[in-house]
């Protein structure tokens, strides 16, 4: 594994410093240089941010739908962010907050549930201009 990859582990956290879950939307914000790219580019930049590996997957198929090169963006993504694996932690959460998230917007999805969890892990807040996420604590909305 080259040099400049992150990979997660818990103790990179620090606790007395704000952590931050970039979700697929902050991060197609962000390669899109919409008019939120600097808002995300902010955190990226001043704070602790991580992606969890579901984000990476949405990216992906998002990029190939557009007829677009991930590559670049990928390296992009390990390099300024650790990039979080879905673990079974994770997953048996992922699944309570979907269970409990679909009887209130059932619009929300298996993946939203994935980056809610990591984010709760992690004891971070997610980053986001979804508006599924709008009623929730831990989320920065970016509009």
């Amino acid at each position: 594994m080259s040099n400049n990859r992150k990979v997660f582990q818990e103790q990179e956290i620090k606790a007395d410093k704000e952590s931050y879950v970039l979700d697929t939307y902050a991060w197609v914000e962000y390669f899109r240089k919409s008019p939120l790219a600097d808002r995300v580019e902010e955190f990226i930049e001043m704070h602790a941010c991580f992606t969890p590996s579901i984000v990476v997957a949405e990216l992906q198929t998002k990029f190939l739908r557009d007829c677009l090169d991930f590559s670049k963006a990928f390296r992009f993504i390990e390099v300024k962010t650790p990039i979080i694996p879905l673990d079974k932690l994770i997953a048996v959460s992922a699944g309570k907050i979907n269970f409990e998230r679909k009887k209130i917007n059932p619009h929300w999805s298996l993946a939203d549930s994935i980056v809610l969890a990591t984010a709760r892990k992690i004891k971070a807040k997610v980053i986001t201009g979804d508006e599924d996420f709008r009623d929730l604590k831990e989320v920065v909305m970016l509009k």
